[in-house]
């Protein structure tokens, strides 16, 4: 199907179904329940799911076939948001043309970067990504000021010179985001009994597009292409010996891995007209690597369900305050409430980064291929316990 084995046809498969069916599956609690705090269907959570994903899907595609790990990835995805909203602002609020300049400028940053990064491997070339990626940082916040308004954001306003729209709706307000005249703020909610599920506009764009990005990295990694990447994962100086120069796939990895990353930073923007320095910065970059490792590196799936875990964590994980701890263990004597609440306490709302640090170091000790081979675990281990059912007793005649 589409080019692809049966193999990854099925993830691809899955995948679609997933996403696709993300308002069900990620609301199975109903609303009035005390574990509606866990429900995670909704558009701005979702859609950052999948946008995250985007970025995670092209940040593996260099460190986890290449081998060389970035830490300023973050710096494409502020090149994308703020390409993305200077088109809204000076042609037009359809998010197009917006995604495309966000690819497109993002793509030829990470070429000059790259050209000069990847003189270098190994640690080295990690600094020099992290240092161009902090003085995109300390540019946007500061130097740039016109172009990027520095602290504040920039942002939409009722004066914008719109070449293909309106500056200003009849009422008075700034036009919204839209793909040909479909919204990205329209959502409809279906109510099901105690459940409610709210389908948007802007989450389904964002998951249509996160498909594309992720049917072409399974291209990728089974092209030859991806298979020249694996060998200078593998050994570099061996292929060098080859008479095969690396320095051109390697250079090629990290431009589709930087379009990746403006690719979601325009969509960020679409879906929220706003880019600010803060997405440049260096955290913003230890972000994606978390969520590469933590999902698998050099995997197919792995980056997005590295993506997902961390986004549920930092939005839904960390709303659980101690009114909620007091209101699950009331049932408990007051002592012997308060003495619970007192020991999950530092590893739950504001302390959540604990809670993901402990779970990430378990990861990286116990399952180094991530989330995915824990997954692989479980499913060998219920192969083998099929394959050593007792076979029925055979009949022998009687003497």
């Amino acid at each position: 199907m589409l080019g692809l084995d049966k193999k990854d046809s099925t993830l691809l498969i899955i995948v679609v179904a997933l996403t696709m069916l993300a308002p069900f599956i990620l609301n199975p609690f109903p609303t009035d329940s005390g574990l509606a705090q866990f429900n995670a269907g909704y558009p701005d959570l979702m859609q950052r799911f999948v946008i995250f994903g985007i970025f995670a899907i092209g940040f593996n595609i260099l460190f986890g076939l290449t081998g060389y790990l970035s830490f300023g990835h973050a710096a494409f995805l502020g090149v994308g948001s703020y390409s993305a909203v200077w088109m809204f602002k000076l042609l037009s609020m359809n998010i197009v043309p917006a995604i495309l300049l966000s690819v497109v400028i993002a793509g030829v940053f990470a070429l000059v970067i790259g050209f000069v990064s990847l003189r270098r491997s190994g640690i080295y070339f990690s600094i020099l990504t992290l240092a161009f990626a902090q003085m995109s940082f300390a540019l946007a916040y500061s130097v740039l000021t016109p172009l990027t308004n520095g602290e504040t954001g920039l942002q939409l306003t009722l004066d914008d010179p719109r070449v293909l729209g309106v500056s200003q709706t009849a009422d008075g307000s700034i036009p919204v985001t839209n793909l040909f005249g479909i919204e990205m703020r329209g959502a409809y909610d279906m109510v099901v009994g105690p459940w409610s599920f709210t389908f948007s506009a802007g989450y389904y764009v964002c998951a249509v597009v996160m498909l594309l990005a992720f049917y072409l990295s399974i291209r990728i990694f089974r092209s030859p292409f991806g298979m020249m990447l694996r060998a200078i994962k593998s050994n570099q100086q061996r292929l060098n010996y080859t008479g095969l120069n690396p320095k051109p796939y390697t250079l090629a990895a990290f431009v589709i891995s930087g379009m990746y990353a403006g690719l979601a930073g325009g969509l960020m923007a679409a879906m929220d007209p706003l880019a600010g320095a803060e997405r440049m910065q260096w955290t913003a970059s230890g972000e994606v690597v978390l969520m590469t490792i933590l999902g698998g590196a050099g995997t197919l799936i792995g980056p997005v369900l590295g993506a997902g875990m961390i986004k549920y964590f930092e939005n839904i994980f960390s709303k659980i305050n101690d009114n909620v701890l007091h209101s699950w263990f009331s049932f408990m004597p007051d002592g012997l409430e308060d003495s619970v609440v007192f020991i999950i306490h530092p590893f739950v709302g504001k302390g959540w980064h604990l809670t993901l640090g402990i779970i990430f170091m378990l990861v990286v000790i116990f399952l180094p291929g991530g989330l995915v081979e824990g997954g692989q675990r479980i499913a060998r281990l219920f192969r083998r316990k099929k394959t050593e059912e007792p076979k029925s007793a055979k009949t022998e005649p009687a003497e």
